[in-house]
């Protein structure tokens, strides 16, 4: 028989949320980082209600906890704005975390008038358990533009090592991790969807947690929904039960709180290997099927020769909507994707593989601090290319682009940067994390002289660490340790190539892999290249014009069109021949080539193909495609032409995504031109919502180191 928590019968017995003795939040990138060291998160659960119509998520959660000291006098939690905490509750717990089945949640019926309440909690009786829970004081502080901080009042008389449990009840509106789209915004035109990103500290809007990941504990949810909307979680186990029209999730390893996702929609599955399966929107399920069927279980297999056994259970892919604002998100067990990368298969393998290898490094070994990001994604990054033989001169190539744009001696090109207080760790994702990081792991595999050696140590350094976080440090201290004679030829100290110096130093990687065998393909690309800077036009254009591109591979007319961005603006004879011989082909290529092209036409303001422009950024709707567009449309000549194409189109984007663009907008239009809704409404087709207002400031501001549009990073 399950006990309900007193605390919540009713919205009036909810506790007030008086004020607890003021204790100012740590200067640090996390508002919970100071209790994050005097408490051991042992499991969360998630009681979760799915609105879609109010675009509102009602949470209830459970936190399972213990002091690691007596008499703690609060715990403090980060959490957002667009929270609001309804109540805070305090129930003791029994001393073993499996003396206690999961709690379960009641979900009140929806019917006109106030929206309904969160769900509400039900204990089971349990040995050591109390059935009841008291209320808490608690009170929520600005902290950054990006959270707040939550501090809840904890009882005096709290010993240290006992078990108890938090419970907080909540809804969300507009948070920037939780997606919510409209039926329009799909491919199937028919149910909403939703999705959450977490990644890096955006999970602090979907639930209050201590949101970095040093932290990492197991946990379950109970999730509704409408009916015949499909709920998926990066989660080990999951059910559907029927009879009360909930999905029930369970993962059973640790993991920090930007690895906790959800995606709710019209979702199909259908089996691609003995552990895998895609999910999708029924228009894209063949395509998707087609493609993945039989290749996820060949890297899985591949990887886990290398490193050791696949430790998730399942290994699942969903297809997201264009609204889907990066490439891929590693969650365990579901791998988030963007639909629009099925356009191309090279884009498609490599970024699928990237994800596997996540399972071992980031996912399984997690980087304990933003600052140091390379050890997932320089990690990830040298097993992807350990498990594929794909060429990656491309990537080098578009990390010393980024070099050249941010200068050699910028804060954020080293492997550890240092976080100021207050600062987004989202704006440290770059290409050094990946590509300056691979370069170091590389070299590392290097000194030991054999590759499957290698292998070996990070095989072991996995098992090591699983399901921990980790620093640099607990890295290269295992590594000296595996390889004793590296140790005792003092390899961390060799002049120039110092481990101190990789990590701090700022520039390029000190030591850069050999690609002469990838010169085959980069080879032609240098020639055409070329041969369209070259003298007189005609000629070379002639010569030009007879190498048949449509027979390269993605990289390759990648890499052609950043060297003609690299060297925009062109003269208006070589764009317009360009225009001449490419474009009509150009268009019919996948996203990652067009939005190339189309900067290029932009950049040079070539006219006779603005069109092409305008029919890109109608059907796009992803923030990867749509806003270095923007960028170079307000950064030149042709910033009526953006609003006109904004206003025709900002009914069909995603609000996050809107709010980004007329911020670009509003800055490119000058000191005191604000788009007005005025203006909106009259360029405006039907879609487009008058009631939105025109300037809001963005949740992500175009104002980070370099802009997205110098550097195209998809992969």
């Amino acid at each position: 028989m399950a006990a309900q928590c007193c605390c919540c019968k009713a919205p009036g017995a909810e506790a007030a949320p008086a004020r607890p003795p003021p204790e100012p939040p740590p200067a640090l990138d996390v508002a919970s980082a100071s209790s994050a060291q005097l408490f051991r998160l042992r499991h969360l659960q998630l009681g979760l209600e799915l609105r879609p119509e109010a675009r509102e998520l009602a949470g209830c959660l459970v936190l399972e906890l213990c002091a690691l000291r007596p008499a703690p006098r609060a715990l403090v939690l980060d959490a957002h704005p667009a929270l609001r905490l309804h109540s805070a509750a305090f129930r003791r717990a029994p001393a073993a975390a499996a003396a206690e089945p999961p709690c379960a949640f009641a979900f009140a019926a929806a019917g006109p008038g106030p929206a309904p309440p969160p769900p509400l909690p039900a204990f089971p009786e349990a040995p050591g358990a109390e059935p009841a829970c008291c209320p808490l004081a608690f009170r929520v502080d600005p902290f950054t533009d990006y959270g707040s901080s939550l501090t809840v009042t904890l009882p005096p008389e709290l010993q240290a090592h006992q078990p108890f449990q938090v419970i907080l009840r909540y809804t969300s509106t507009d948070a920037p991790a939780i997606w919510w789209l409209d039926p329009e915004l799909t491919y199937g035109n028919a149910k909403p969807f939703v999705f959450t990103q977490g990644h890096s500290v955006c999970n602090r809007s979907f639930f209050p947690c201590f949101d970095t990941p040093a932290v990492k504990c197991t946990y379950s949810a109970v999730v509704k929904a409408p009916s015949g909307v499909q709920v998926l979680m990066s989660a080990t186990r999951s059910t559907y039960v029927e009879e009360e029209g909930v999905y029930r999730f369970h993962m059973e390893h640790p993991v920090p709180a930007y690895l906790v996702a959800l995606v709710a929609g019209d979702l199909q599955p259908a089996d691609i290997g003995p552990r895998s399966r895609v999910w999708a929107e029924p228009c894209l399920l063949p395509t998707a099927t087609s493609k993945l069927s039989g290749a996820v279980e060949q890297w899985l297999s591949a990887a886990e020769r290398l490193y050791g056994p696949y430790m998730w259970g399942r290994y699942d892919i969903v297809f997201l909507p264009p609204s889907f604002p990066i490439v891929a998100m590693e969650n365990p067990c579901l791998t988030f994707i963007i639909s629009s990368i099925l356009e191309s298969d090279e884009f498609l393998v490599i970024d699928v593989i990237h994800e596997v290898a996540h399972s071992w490094f980031g996912n399984a070994v997690t980087n304990a601090t933003w600052e140091e990001m390379w050890l997932s994604e320089g990690l990830a990054t040298y097993a992807q290319r350990r498990i594929t033989t794909e060429t990656y001169a491309f990537r080098l190539d578009a990390l010393h682009r980024q070099m050249k744009l941010l200068g050699e001696d910028s804060p954020v090109s080293k492997l550890q940067v240092k976080l100021e207080p207050g600062v987004n760790p989202s704006h440290l994702m770059n290409l050094f994390t990946y590509e300056k990081g691979y370069c170091f792991v590389y070299y590392l595999s290097q000194l030991c002289g054999d590759p499957q050696r290698f292998d070996d140590f990070l095989r072991a350094y996995v098992e090591k660490y699983k399901f921990t976080s980790v620093v640099a440090q607990d890295l290269l201290d295992s590594f000296l340790s595996f390889f004793p004679e590296l140790k005792e030829q003092s390899v961390d100290c060799r002049a120039g190539l110092e481990f101190e110096r990789w990590l701090n130093a700022t520039g390029p990687p000190l030591a850069e892999p050999d690609l002469s065998q990838g010169s085959s393909l980069t080879r032609p690309v240098e020639a055409l290249f070329q041969l369209w800077t070259a003298e007189p036009l005609d000629q070379a254009a002639a010569s030009a014009s007879a190498i048949d591109i449509s027979k390269w591979r993605t990289f390759q007319t990648a890499l052609f069109l950043d060297r003609l961005l690299d060297g925009s603006p062109l003269p208006q004879e070589v764009v317009m021949s360009l225009s001449k011989c490419y474009s009509s082909l150009l268009d019919s290529m996948n996203a990652e080539i067009r939005i190339r092209w189309l900067q290029i036409v932009v950049r040079n303001d070539y006219y006779p193909d603005l069109h092409r422009v305008r029919r890109f950024l109608e059907s796009q709707m992803s923030r990867m495609y749509t806003i270095p567009l923007y960028e170079d449309l307000c950064t030149g000549a042709l910033k009526s032409f953006a609003l006109e194409v904004f206003y025709q189109t900002q009914g069909r984007l995603h609000p996050n995504l809107r709010r980004t663009i007329q911020q670009i907008l509003s800055q490119g239009l000058g000191p005191g031109a604000e788009p007005s809704v005025e203006q909106a409404s009259a360029g405006a087709d039907s879609e487009v919502d008058a009631d939105t207002p025109a300037l809001l400031l963005g949740d992500e501001p175009p104002s980070s180191a370099i802009s997205l549009r110098d550097v195209n990073v998809s992969a």
